[in-house]
């Protein structure tokens, strides 16, 4: 007798338990940051009332309507922290209150899954950049479009030579953690051996040390390339000061007095663009200018003869130097710019088909 009871008693354990669950249940958020929990209730009654208790234990409505909707998502949680909610509503025949209580706590993903196409997207794109590399490393020419601001380099040491004039080179107002400084550099370097090999003059003023000290070992090694290291001088680069437009107004102070036959702007440019394009278009250079902050191309553009837009920059620095780590990373990134358009084609094209599901998994993106 006292086994049937057992049994008995635990039949309506779980039976009461499944049904609680079948009543009122919470579930985590997928794919979140563990902020959110997701709570369901099956419940046919005309008012519903969803609470929550507080740190206090007291119970604080978040919720109230009729039936629908049968789940309410409650945002703005603490990650692995419980939470305690109640579920209280009349029972539309016999009238009677009755309420269910539950504890739930939201975890964190360790992934997104709404990212999974961002995640594929980047992966494609770091295999072809590692393939390019690899392959420029054994000795694959890759094909780059000859950028027309690189015309200008040849032509205006020759005019500087034929003046008996210098040239300016400043090399933008960041330190060398921007990559547009390390590719200013980059094409230092070939203009400084085009300069050791006419015996013209350069002039490169720094604002900042680092910057100085890496422009003076690249100058003095195109001149020991050149086969002049005899014509090098060591006063050539050097610092100004860290203030912007201090630097600004020593290179223009450099532009009036000196007179260069050209001026180079490559680089990171900021408020001073319009300034210094301005004063060397006043002395009548050659000027050629270059950086990839986009607010300050139109300057360039209007004041100077020839402008490196954007990416252009980055492309003259792998042309020059046929590093193959920047050969490698600027054909990667053509690969990847190919891939995108090819990607909104193919979803235009689905969408109009009607495959709905493609749009739906670059959304992430």
């Amino acid at each position: 007798m006292k086994k049937l009871l057992l049994i008995f008693w635990l039949v309506i354990f779980c039976v009461t338990l499944f049904a609680d669950n079948d009543i009122f249940w919470a579930l985590d958020l997928p794919s979140d940051d563990g902020k959110a929990l997701i709570l369901n209730w099956n419940v046919a009654a005309d008012s519903i009332h969803l609470q929550k208790a507080d740190s206090l234990g007291m119970w604080v409505t978040i919720f109230s309507g009729q039936n629908q909707p049968a789940s309410f998502t409650d945002s703005n949680l603490n990650p692995d922290t419980a939470y305690q909610y109640r579920l209280q509503y009349t029972h539309p025949q016999t009238g009677d209150s009755l309420s269910y209580t539950l504890q739930a706590q939201p975890k964190e993903q360790w992934f997104n899954l709404h990212k999974l196409s961002l995640l594929l997207f980047i992966l494609v794109v770091s295999l072809a950049i590692l393939y390019y590399i690899m392959a420029v490393k054994r000795g694959k020419d890759f094909y780059i479009r000859r950028i027309s601001g690189l015309d200008s380099m040849d032509e205006a040491v020759g005019r500087a030579t034929e003046k008996g004039k210098p040239i300016l080179y400043v090399p933008g107002i960041s330190d060398l953690d921007d990559m547009q400084t390390i590719a200013s550099l980059t094409i230092l370097s070939h203009l400084a051996h085009r300069v050791a090999e006419y015996d013209s003059q350069l002039i490169v003023p720094c604002k900042l040390s680092m910057v100085m000290s890496a422009a003076k070992e690249i100058v003095k090694e195109a001149y020991l390339k050149a086969g002049k290291p005899d014509s090098y001088k060591d006063d050539s680069v050097f610092y100004l000061t860290d203030d912007q437009f201090g630097y600004v107004a020593g290179i223009d102070g450099i532009m009036v007095r000196e007179q260069p036959a050209a001026n180079f702007f490559i680089g990171s440019f900021y408020a001073e663009s319009l300034i210094l394009a301005e004063t060397g278009y006043s002395t009548g250079a050659i000027q050629t200018a270059g950086t990839a902050q986009a607010h300050q191309l139109p300057f360039f553009v209007v004041s100077c003869d020839y402008t490196l837009i954007g990416e252009e920059l980055f492309a003259a620095s792998a042309y020059l130097s046929r590093d193959p780590l920047q050969l490698g990373s600027l054909k990667g990134h053509d690969f990847g710019k190919l891939l995108v358009i090819t990607t909104i084609i193919l979803g235009v094209i689905a969408e109009i088909i009607g495959w709905h599901w493609f749009k739906a998994f670059f959304e992430g993106v």
